[in-house]
């Protein structure tokens, strides 16, 4: 941690200095500024514009925007929504989710480009008078004082800042710069693949399928975009130097074995490796989440795989389970470590049940079978059940976290 640095320009202190505006970062500013506590957010970027960040908002992430009283408002904005979620299973389709008995509001996922739902977030956030969001703000390091985080410093447009605040929140990812600047030790579990994302537009007579795994052979992920098809196409954990090696070609072909497009419609789309974005996909999570004065949440805590694409919404409930602890003592001026310990002991276990069935998935996903299923396994694919039982644990979690209003 860099010293407090007194040649920096100074900024108005905030009670709270969150870096990284994403859905975590965004909501729990939104959260603590309704609360009357001053917040500051600091966004690297100079705007939400990025493809193939997570774009599905599950139904306790809708229940919690129906609670602050915007839901009409905002599935008013363009989205897509899928009441079920589908799967091709030894070449037939399978209902993987059920969302219908969910006791929720809405009983489906909201597919929404992630910038739409961060400008919404943020515009009811900069209707609070203490609300701050600076964009192209890269925080350089966090400032100490007395053992005890006390802000960060910033380059914003290039001009070094100071913010002082008596609490900082890492909402930046699983790249964190703050906790790397803090030294938090990062528990790393792995995963065998990576996800290669790319973009196939949408023609009239295009199947009707809103989110899940195609093919056979490998997963091929399709979410329906409206107008574009968003695919993912699962490869073996750092091969995508040996794939881009062979040429874009067998590449193309690779894709025709396992997706429903032919081959000439994917090479008008993908012309070169310019147009294929690589996910490096990892599952971690630190082993202490705060420190006097800092505390991180949501990617910069917990990295998820995007098996069941619960990252945001894991995300979403961090925020309001922190805002309901730290609301209080924060406004008070007698937030303590005690207060942040408090937050992680409540987000612990749906972080490590959700990672668990993923890594369990993923697992499962690359043993070869051979030989048929077991009467157990053959038993519990005819039942009815699973798919409300995998709606429940996609569409909710394991946990739920309600705003204290």
């Amino acid at each position: 941690m860099a010293p407090n640095i007194k040649s920096a320009a100074t900024v108005a202190a905030a009670s709270c200095c969150i870096v990284g505006g994403g859905p975590a970062g965004l909501m729990l500013g939104y959260l603590l500024a309704r609360k009357g506590i001053d917040v500051t957010v600091l966004e690297k970027h100079r705007d939400f514009l990025r493809d193939f960040r997570g774009d599905t908002i599950h139904p306790s992430t809708l229940d919690i925007i129906w609670q602050l009283g915007f839901l009409d408002e905002f599935l008013a904005l363009p989205h897509q929504r899928a009441e079920k979620l589908y799967g091709e299973i030894n070449g037939k389709e399978t209902t993987l989710a059920d969302f219908s008995h969910l006791p929720t509001q809405c009983k489906f996922i909201a597919f929404m480009p992630q910038w739409d739902f961060l400008n919404f977030i943020a515009s009811k956030a900069a209707q609070l008078p203490n609300f701050r969001l600076i964009h192209n703000a890269q925080v350089v390091s966090l400032l100490e004082n007395k053992c005890q985080v006390s802000g960060v410093l910033a380059e914003v447009n290039g001009e070094t800042q100071h913010f002082a605040a008596d609490l900082v929140v890492g909402c930046d990812g699983r790249n964190s710069i703050v906790r790397e600047q803090a030294g938090m030790e990062i528990r790393r579990y792995g995963a065998p693949r990576d996800v290669l994302w790319l973009k196939v537009h949408k023609r009239p007579g295009d199947p009707q399928w809103s989110m899940g795994h195609r093919g056979p052979k490998k997963n091929f992920i399709m979410i329906d975009r409206g107008d574009y098809w968003q695919c993912g196409y699962s490869i073996p954990k750092d091969s995508l130097d040996t794939l881009k090696a062979q040429g874009i070609a067998p590449f193309l072909d690779l894709l025709t074995e396992v997706s429903p497009f032919e081959r000439p419609r994917l090479a008008e789309d993908i012309h070169s490796w310019d147009d294929v974005r690589l996910l490096v996909i990892r599952i971690d999570r630190l082993k202490e989440w705060a420190k006097p004065g800092l505390l991180c949440i949501g990617d910069a805590a917990h990295a998820m795989s995007p098996i069941g694409g619960v990252g945001v919404n894991l995300a979403i409930q961090d925020a309001v389970a922190t805002a309901n602890i730290i609301t209080e003592p924060l406004k008070a001026r007698r937030l303590t470590l005690r207060h942040l310990k408090r937050i992680q002991r409540r987000r612990t276990f749906p972080t490590w049940a959700t990672q668990a069935l993923q890594i369990m998935i993923s697992k499962a996903g690359q043993k070869k079978r051979t030989r048929p299923p077991s009467r157990m396994e053959a038993w519990l694919r005819g039942r009815k059940f699973i798919p409300f039982l995998f709606g429940r644990l996609i569409g909710v979690g394991f946990y739920r976290e309600i705003p204290k209003l």
